[in-house]
């Protein structure tokens, strides 16, 4: 079987066909960025399915059951029907901008994919040393694609939404990135492959270590994508439909295959730093130990779309579970709350490195085994780490409490027990009393 087959299998088969080169920098990329397109298009298809389906199970409805067995044909009828309605654009709409804001969003997610580890060896299309900074710089153009998507359709809802969006960025993309900062300090490198190696060697996903800034990247990624409680850009009950309004058909539906390949970029990204990406205890033992190196690639990559699953399954049943913010409420929620956390994750994971390092010899405990490709710690080092961590997880509830008490909306119980009625005087009624008899 090819499962089976000895590492250069497919190797050897193309040299029969093209050189070495070619190869490695033609061939084998093309097959890649070909496999992941197919499947991220099939999964933004099928993600509007399952979506609806899970909303009827909280729901106790049925969902899709019309077009072919239990539904399974909808995305295709939906696709159908995006193809052939008319598509038009305003009468005084920047025909340009209009046109290609969508294309915008659609090749900014697809591009972040490049560097998304989803396995080791040929599961990963390219590996360079700067990879997470890449896929933040990159994801952050298909936020400005909704602001020109908002912009030129010369429509005050959809400039309204695309405002929105602006202002969410802002405050969502600082916050996500300092909270991957606390999870660096351990993998000591900027490469996405290097992170899941670092773990690797470790034995521990990240998130045991940063709880605090595991949290903070999940809440800012859901906010970065839109999704429910944040889909403030395109809130239907305020909007009519935010940025989007004025799209039809095809272009309509590029800006939510943005969204639901974005949805698979921020899972994959927490995956691989918090979750140890495609890395699972004993996989490495019973296959590539084994010499079974394919079949070692093929269960790590399963494993990566299990967690990946996971994650988008709880975009999922987020949506369903809680009420939309209101705008107030999710710009406190960036600057009070998420922000100050991502820097406080910092100070705390940089004192916890520090006392690792520095009880390390002290009386004989031994607390690093070494300091490559990650921060290595023995059993010692790890106990500190995870207590440290979880301690932080207090020690930022207590003092953001602190420090936001006095915010209008934290304490709604208090403000309505300081609410009193005012005596307003009354004017002279316009037709007077009659008085009782007797």
């Amino acid at each position: 079987m090819l499962i089976f087959a000895p590492i250069d299998f497919i190797n050897q088969l193309l040299l029969k066909f093209f050189s070495a080169g070619t190869i490695n920098y033609v061939i084998w990329p093309f097959i890649q960025v070909g496999l992941v397109v197919t499947i991220v298009a099939g999964w933004v298809a099928y993600a509007t399915y399952l979506e609806r389906k899970i909303s009827a199970f909280m729901q106790a409805r049925l969902g899709p059951m019309r077009v072919g067995p239990w539904g399974l044909l909808q995305p295709i009828a939906d696709g159908i029907k995006l193809l052939t309605k008319e598509d038009f654009i305003p009468e005084k709409a920047d025909r340009w901008i209009f046109f290609f804001a969508p294309y915008i969003a659609v090749a900014a997610a697809f591009i972040t994919f490049s560097v998304i580890p989803f396995g080791p060896d040929w599961a990963v299309i390219t590996d360079v040393n700067i990879g997470l900074l890449f896929v933040l710089a990159v994801s952050s153009v298909g936020v400005l694609a909704l602001i020109l998507a908002g912009w030129s359709s010369n429509s005050k809802y959809s400039l309204l939404g695309a405002l929105r969006s602006s202002a969410q960025m802002i405050s969502y993309e600082i916050a996500m990135g300092l909270s991957l900062v606390g999870a660096l300090m351990f993998a000591r490198t900027l490469s996405l492959s290097g992170v899941v190696s670092a773990q690797q060697s470790d034995s521990v996903w990240f998130f045991v270590y940063q709880p605090l800034g595991f949290l903070i990247f999940l809440v800012s990624g859901i906010a970065e994508n839109n999704r429910a409680p944040f889909d403030l850009p395109e809130a239907e009950s305020e909007l009519v439909a935010g940025f989007h309004t004025e799209y039809s058909g095809f272009r309509w539906s590029l800006f939510f295959m943005a969204e639901y390949a974005a949805m698979v970029i921020v899972s994959a990204v927490a995956v691989t730093v918090y979750l140890g990406g495609w890395y699972f205890p004993f996989v490495y033992r019973y296959t590539e130990a084994n010499g079974y190196h394919n079949l070692y690639v093929i269960v790590s990559l399963l494993v990566f779309i299990l967690k990946l699953l996971a994650i988008l399954y709880l975009y999922f049943w987020l949506r369903w579970t809680l009420p939309r913010f209101r705008y107030d409420q999710l710009m406190d929620i960036g600057w009070k709350w998420l922000i100050p956390s991502a820097l406080i994750n910092i100070v705390i994971s940089a004192l916890a490195i520090f006392i690792v390092q520095a009880i390390n010899g002290w009386h004989g405990i031994k607390s690093i085994d070494a300091l490559s490709p990650g921060l290595n710690l023995t059993p010692t080092g790890k106990a500190v780490m995870i207590v440290m961590g979880l301690a932080g997880l207090g020690l930022t509830g207590l003092l953001l409490a602190r420090i936001n008490w006095r915010s209008r909306d934290f304490n709604l119980k208090s403000q309505r027990r300081n609410i009193r009625l005012v005596n307003v005087p009354r004017g002279k009624p316009a037709v007077a009393p009659v008085p009782s008899e007797g």
